[in-house]
C-alpha cells in the first residue's frame, strides 16, 4: 500500500502570464508568479487488487476490468501514462470536498500529481517534482485538452512559497522566495480565506481567456511586471503593499473574461475592503470558490463580522510538496 500527500495552493500574482500562449511570445522571454503551497492536502491510496479489476473510490466509485473503461479522466491517464492496466485500488480523499470542483486551490493538479507520485512509487520507482510537474502538465494540457496554465501543477509537485518563471523554451524555473522567516509569518498572518459557497465550471472562463491572451498582452505584462515589484516589498516596513498590489491585481483580473466576478463576490469583496481590507482576489480562474484578502490584524474582526455570513477557512504555508506518507 502507497499513500502520498499532495498540498493545495494559493497563487499571489501571475496567473494567467502561465499559459503558453503567452509566455512563449512574452517581451520579457518568460511569464512569472508567486504562489505559495497550503496546509491543505489531497491524499491518494493505491493498493494491489487480488482479482485484477480496477477499483477506484473519490466522490464516486468505479469498478472496472481494464484502464480503458475508467470514467475519472485524470486517474485514467495516470494509470496509462505510468502503463498499469489493472490489478489495483485507487482511493482519493481529500481536505476539501471532493464534489467541490472549481475552488480555485488546484485540486485537480493536486490529484494529477499525487496519484502519479502514489503510482510510481507503488512500482518502485523515486520522481522528482520536476517530472511529476512535467508529467501532470501533459495530463492535463496535452491528453485532455484543457485550457489552462502550468503553474499549478509545479505549486503543487514542490511545495513552498515560490517565485516562478514560465520559460519560452517551456523549461519552469522554480524559485524559492528569499526573505526574513517574520516577514513571511507576518504576511501569513495578514491574509485571511473566506468560502464564497459558489463553485463553477471554470472551463468556460479559461477558454475565453485562452482565446483572447494575444488582446490581453498589455494586460498580462503588467502582471508579470507586479510579481517583481511585489517580491521587492518583501519586507516588515512595504508589507501592506501586498494587499494594494492584490487589489490592483484583481481589477485587471476581472476584465480578462466574462464570469471572472459575479454579485456575489462583488458584494463580498466591496465589504471586505469598507470593513478594512486592503485588497484581495478570487483563487482560480474566478467565478466562486475562495476570495482571499489581505488585512491588517487590526481590522480583521470587522472583516470577519463584514462577512459573517460566510465560512472563515483557516490556512497556513506547507513547505512541502506532494509526498509518500506510506509505503508498506
Amino acid at each position: 500500500m502507497i499513500i502520498s500527500k499532495t498540498p493545495l495552493r494559493c497563487s499571489f500574482f501571475g496567473g494567467g502570464t502561465d499559459f503558453h500562449d503567452y509566455y512563449e511570445s512574452s517581451r520579457f522571454g518568460y511569464g512569472s508568479a508567486i504562489s505559495t503551497a497550503l496546509n491543505m492536502f489531497v491524499y491518494i491510496t493505491v493498493n494491489r487488487k487480488f482479482d485484477e479489476k480496477i477499483r477506484l473510490c473519490y466522490a464516486g466509485n468505479e469498478l472496472v476490468n481494464h484502464v480503458d473503461e475508467v470514467k475519472h479522466n485524470i486517474i485514467r491517464e495516470a494509470l496509462k501514462m505510468v502503463g498499469i492496466e489493472n490489478g489495483i485500488e485507487i482511493f482519493y480523499s481529500a481536505d476539501i470536498p471532493l464534489s467541490g470542483a472549481g475552488i480555485g486551490l488546484a485540486s485537480s493538479s493536486a490529484l494529477a500529481v499525487g496519484v502519479l507520485n502514489a503510482l510510481y512509487a507503488y512500482q518502485g520507482k523515486h520522481v522528482s517534482p520536476d517530472f511529476l510537474a512535467k508529467q501532470a502538465c501533459k495530463i492535463e494540457i496535452e491528453r485532455l485538452g484543457q485550457q489552462i496554465g502550468v503553474q499549478d501543477q509545479y505549486a503543487v509537485a514542490y511545495g513552498g512559497f515560490n517565485r516562478y518563471r514560465f520559460n519560452q523554451d517551456g523549461s519552469v524555473t522554480v524559485m524559492p522566495v528569499i526573505c526574513q522567516k517574520e516577514t513571511i509569518h507576518a504576511l501569513e498572518s495578514r491574509l485571511m480565506l473566506f468560502y464564497t459557497g459558489l463553485t463553477r465550471d471554470s472551463r468556460n472562463i479559461l477558454a475565453e481567456q485562452t482565446r483572447t491572451i494575444s488582446d490581453k498582452q498589455a494586460m498580462l505584462d503588467g502582471l508579470v511586471e507586479t510579481v517583481d515589484r511585489v517580491y521587492g516589498d518583501l519586507t516588515p516596513e512595504r508589507l501592506d503593499r501586498w494587499g494594494q498590489e492584490l487589489d490592483r491585481a484583481w481589477q485587471v483580473k476581472k476584465q480578462f473574461a466574462d464570469g471572472v466576478s459575479n454579485p456575489v463576490i462583488d458584494g463580498m469583496y466591496t465589504s471586505a475592503m469598507e470593513a478594512g481590507a486592503l485588497g484581495g482576489k478570487i483563487l482560480g480562474a474566478g467565478g466562486g470558490g475562495f476570495l482571499l484578502l489581505y488585512v491588517p490584524l487590526e481590522r480583521q474582526a470587522a472583516v470577519t463580522e463584514a462577512l459573517r455570513e460566510y465560512r472563515k477557512v483557516d490556512f497556513a504555508f506547507e513547505p512541502q510538496g506532494s509526498r509518500i506518507i506510506f509505503s508498506d
